[in-house]
Parts: structure tokens; sequence; C-alpha cells
């Protein structure tokens, strides 16, 4: 045998302890250098921060500083614009006066409805004429309409200061008794023409659908609407008489319809007790206390008149006894003269109390001149609770397409089509520009609709509304009128956006100081005329946890919040932020900045609407002012600057009224 082999080293080298120790003493110093270096790198910079912070600090003092020195001359100035709104509330005033004078003047008859004595005259004489000819009550119920209207225009037009609470009651009182006496005179000829009529033939068929054949059709008692916001639809009064046990009866309201379906719109104030006041800085600041008043429905069949109101009239729906019907016998025309009115035909019959008596269908045609967003919600009045009921009323169901509802009632009722009045709240995007001298466009973006509102002088126009790409509601556009006017026929076909004292309630939105937020609509619309405002992202984005909720003892502007600082030592303000440009030909384009402003300061900001975070660094070169005017005007034309000193003073107000009364700030 051969000598053996050497077994081969399986291992690496063995390294030695002293090897070890000076590999660990090695990177011991490294690691110790490292720390060193990393040290020295955090203090130089934390040194440059700091440098940086003390001069920022020292720019700030200065920028503030500056601001206070010419704090007093900037308010100076914004005190002299300002008075705008003083010309503008003293032209209403003497126009107010002026048509009273007028109205004297003219001698035509007609009442002055805010005249007591006048208007209860008025209303006797009325009372007493037993003329009840189908022909001369609408003639008279036209100007019936006409001083509703005037009551109603002055109880939203005219300020606190120049109403008491005693005028306010007499008008609302005025207004409740026009509206109960039209009523009464449009029954009393409707019995008038029930009586010439022959007797209809009626027939239910296989489809359990009672229909009229009449060869001579009744009259429709229906007004033209000769203003687009004042006269409602009267559809034709007749007699229903039916026992209705052993089949389902289903009225469908058409030009012969045999229910008698009244809408007025006149009724939904009556009926829903809501009357809107002038969108005055006292009612925003009041409002807050109002709601803690304010008790909670817990009947879930009640309607909320906070959440929902009436869209399209008040339909009365009664079945008519037919009154007497004139005989002809040889040359006399005899009728039996009963003067009980138009008699109601009980259903359920009352002779029959325990028998099962089918419900009544009935078909309603909506109206083409108002907007159901959402499948109408059906309600009945209640006369005992004074209330609006969902309960009596099912199998309920909506054709869009067709504009028509069906449902079925136990009784005959009152009934409303009532709508959320939030639903096109908050915005989803808003714009103010100017178009030419003492012109511009407002324009609201909502879930639903797009609404364009030219302003000229001291009118506005609704120029369109656009819903799912068309243009709607064309018999209220192309009409110049007063923002109080545009209110009300906006808000009577259906696109409510003007926020009310409950709408935070069902509104996501963040609160602000009502006085801030008047403060800030003012300043804008002063300087409406050369720059255009829009809505920012940074809004949406931001959310409620991000509004600066700074408050300070002097009122400020509010717009579009920014980020969330809470300071126990003050009270609150509302920190505010929105777009801005210079506008000053209609199809000119410049780039949007974005201000921040609290009322004491105004800044612009550095960011863009397209930066990814929000920031409250100042644009270079830029420097704080006290009033939102004075921080536009460092970065404006001369030319810009004089359209806004020579603006007239209608156009602003009208520009402050309606931004008052869609309080886009707030609800965008």
């Amino acid at each position: 045998m051969g000598p053996k082999k050497k077994k081969k080293s399986s291992g690496k080298k063995k390294v030695s302890k002293a090897e070890q120790l000076r590999l660990q003493k090695e990177e011991e110093e490294r690691r110790l250098k490292e720390e060193e270096e990393a040290q020295f790198q955090a203090q130089q910079e934390a040194a440059a921060r700091l440098e940086k912070e003390r001069i920022e600090q020292e720019q700030m003092e200065k920028l503030e500083a500056k601001d206070q020195e010419r704090r007093e001359s900037e308010l100076g100035e914004l005190h002299s614009l300002e008075q705008k709104f003083l010309s503008a509330e003293q032209w209403k005033t003497d126009y107010r006066a002026y048509g009273k004078w007028e109205h004297y003047l003219s001698c035509d008859g007609s009442p002055d409805p805010t005249v007591l004595q006048e208007i209860n005259t008025f209303m006797s004489l009325w009372r007493e004429d037993q003329n009840e000819d189908i022909q001369l009550v609408m003639e008279k119920g036209e100007q019936v309409l006409n001083l509703i209207e005037k009551l109603q225009f002055l109880l939203l037009d005219t300020p606190p200061s120049e109403i008491t609470e005693k005028e306010t009651v007499q008008y609302q009182e005025s207004i409740l008794e026009l509206q109960n006496l039209l009523h009464q005179k449009y029954n009393g000829a409707t019995e008038h023409l029930l009586k010439c009529q022959s007797v209809p033939r009626l027939e239910v068929l296989d489809s359990k659908e009672l229909t009229q054949h009449s060869k001579d059709n009744v009259e429709e008692l229906e007004e033209e609407e000769k203003k687009a916001r004042e006269e409602p639809s009267m559809p034709t009064e007749e007699e229903m008489c039916s026992d209705g046990r052993k089949s389902a009866v289903s009225f469908k309201e058409t030009s012969n319809s045999i229910a008698d379906i009244n809408e007025t719109e006149e009724e939904i104030e009556k009926k829903s007790e809501i009357l809107d006041v002038p969108s005055q800085v006292q009612h925003l600041l009041t409002q807050e206390e109002i709601n803690e008043k304010d008790e909670s429905i817990t009947d879930e069949n009640i309607v909320d008149l906070q959440q929902f109101v009436p869209v399209g009239g008040v339909y009365h729906i009664d079945a008519l006894q037919l009154p007497p019907q004139v005989k002809q016998i040889k040359d006399w025309s005899m009728v039996e003269v009963l003067n009980v009115g138009l008699q109601v035909y009980p259903y359920p019959p009352e002779e029959a109390e325990d028998a099962t008596h089918p419900p009544i269908q009935i078909t309603l045609r909506l109206s083409d001149n108002v907007m159901y967003f959402e499948d109408p919600v059906i309600a009945r009045w209640d006369p005992a609770g004074q209330q609006w009921r969902t309960d009596g009323i099912s199998n309920i169901t909506y054709e869009r397409q067709a504009k028509s509802i069906t449902f079925e009632m136990r009784a005959f009722y009152t009934i409303a089509l009532l709508q959320d009045a939030h639903l096109n709240m908050p915005y989803q995007a808003w714009e103010l520009r100017p178009t030419g001298t003492d012109e511009a466009l407002l324009i609201v973006t909502t879930v639903f609709a797009t609404i364009q509102i030219q302003i000229k002088g001291n009118q506005c126009m609704l120029s369109s509304v656009v819903v799912e790409e068309k243009d709607v509601l064309s018999h209220v556009t192309g009409k110049w009128i007063s923002p109080v006017d545009l209110r009300a026929v906006l808000k009577k076909a259906g696109v409510n956006i003007f926020p009310g004292a409950y709408s935070h309630k069902y509104v996501s939105v963040n609160k602000k100081a009502p006085l801030a937020e008047v403060r800030t609509y003012q300043q804008m619309a002063l300087v409406a005329s050369a720059f255009a405002f829009a809505w920012s992202k940074w809004n949406l984005e931001a959310g409620q946890e991000q509004v600066v909720f700074k408050e300070s003892g002097a009122a400020a502007g509010v717009a579009k919040p920014c980020i969330l600082q809470r300071q126990t030592r003050w009270k609150i303000l509302v920190l505010t932020q929105y777009l801005v440009s210079e506008h000053l030909k209609a199809d000119s384009v410049k780039d949007w900045s974005l201000y921040m402003f609290n009322g004491q300061k105004a800044q612009k900001l550095k960011i863009t609407e397209t930066s990814e975070a929000f920031s409250e660094e100042l644009e270079e070169d830029s420097e704080f002012h006290s009033t939102l005017y004075h921080m536009l005007k460092d970065f404006a034309s001369k030319e810009a600057i004089d359209k806004v000193e020579t603006a007239s003073f209608l156009f602003i107000d009208v520009v402050y009224q309606l931004l008052l009364a869609t309080r886009v700030l707030t609800y965008s």
C-alpha cells in the first residue's frame, strides 16, 4: 500500500485574534467618522434651515410691517369703493318710491297692495260681485296674481331697515287672503260653467279606467302665462259621481278630465308656510341660532319642508257632484238654484264605512316648464295637522320620458310633487368673468345641470340651463329681470342653486363666519368688472379638516378653504382661496393665479392649480395687503384698475346679490 494522502483544507484560513481586533477597530473608526460627518452635515443643514427661516421670518416681518403701515390708507380706499353699495341701496329705495308714485298717477283703478284699506276694499268688492262668467273671472284673476306678485317681490326685495314687522305680517296675510279669494272665485266660475253643460256619459271600461265621453267638451280653465314667473296653470274642474265599489277608479289629467285638479303655484306658499326673506347679513349671522331652536321631525310620514319643496304647483283633486242642470221647456230655460257652491262627492262613501273600497288611481301629466332631476316625492296636505304627509299614497310610477306620474290614493286629497331642495348642491364648479363694460357671466355647474346667468347693468338674465347636453326651460331664458325675480324663476322651475338658512344641515359644507363670507362677496363684486374668479380644486381636496379656522376680531372674507390651524386665543375666521385672473376682453384668456384672503391679510400663492400639494408659500416678489382689491392691484394693468374704479354701482350690486344668493364660496 502506498502512503496515505493528506486531507485537503476544507475551510478558509483561520483569522487570528489580532487580525479580528484590527478589523473591528477599523470598522469602529469608520462608523465614528460617518457619524461625525452625518452630525456635521445635519448641523450644517439645521444651521442653513434656521438661517433660511430667520431670513424668511425677517422678510415676513418686513412685509407685515409694510402691510400695517399702509393698512389705514388701503382700508380708506376700499371704503371709498364700498360707497357704491350705499349708492345702489339709495337707488333701489328711490326706485321703489317712484313706483308707488307712478302707480298713484296711473289712476287705473287697481289698488296699492301695500295699503291695507285699498286691498281690503278691492277684495270686498270682488267678493260681493256675483258675476261668475269664466272669462271675466280669469281676467280678474290675472289682476289678483299681479297683486300677489307685487307683495311677494316687496317681501323679498325690501331691506329690513325699510319694512316693519307689522308690514311684513300685513303683506303675508294679504297674500293668503288674495289666494283664498282667487280659489273661491275659480270654484264659483267652475260651478257656473258646469250648470250650463249637458250631463256627460260615464263608461267603465274593461281596463277599469273611468273615462268621459261628452259632445260638448268643458272649456279648460287655463291661465295664459304672460309672465314667466307668475301665473299658475289652472286645469279644468269637472264633476264625477261613481260608486266605484266594484272596480278600481282611474283619473287621467287631460283637457276633459273628470277630476277636479287645480294647480296653483301660490298655494305652495300657503301650504308650506315658507316665505323667503332678503338675503341680508343679519340673516346669515342669526341662522345658526335659529337652527339650534329647530325641532327635528320624528314622524317619517311628515315631509321636512326644510329639505323638500313643492315643484310644479299644488293639485286639488276632488270628485264633484254635478249641480242641477238647465232644462229646456219650450222657450224657457229652467234650473234649480242651490246656494251651496261646489259639492264634493265623498269617497269612500259615508254610508258604507265597513265596505272595502278600491283605491283611486291618478295619472298626472307633468309640465314641461319644471325640472324633476329625481323621482318626485308625492305628498298630501293634512288640514288638521297643517303639514304635508306621504302616507295614504301608494303604487307610484314615474315615467321620466313621458313626463307623467301615476299613483293611488285612499281618498281625494290636495297633493304636491316635492323635490329635494339641495339636489344641485354642493356645486361642482363655478366661474364669474366679465364680458364687457358693466357686463359679466356667472356659470354654476352642478351634478345635474349647468346654469349660465348674464349680468348687465342693474339686471340679469338666465342665459341657459343645460341638462344632459340639452337646453331646457326655454320659456324663462333670454329675459332681463332682477336678481330677486331670477331666484323666483329658477326655484319655481325646480332648479334651486340658492342655499337657505337650513341648507347646511343637508349639504356637506365647511362652516364659514357669515360676516366674513359677506365681506368677501362684496370685494369680489367690486373688482368683477375686470377680474374673473373661479372654483379651485383645493376647495375639494383640502376638505373640512383643512380649512383655516382662525378667528380675528375684524370682519373677513371667505372663499376657498385651504389648511386648518387652530389657535385658542383667536376667534373663528376662515382663510380663503380662489382662482383669479385679469379679464379685460370677452375672448381673452390668461393664466389663473391662486390668492388667499383672511379678511385682514391677502396674499398671492406660489402654488398653481396643478401643484401636487397645498402650500401657503408666497409668490415671489409679492407682498401682503389688507384688501383683496389692493392685492390684485399689484399685478393688474392700469386698464383693469380703471375699469374697477369706473364700474357702475348697479352692476356691482347685482353681482354681489347673485354671489350672496348662490354662496358659491361655501357650497362648492
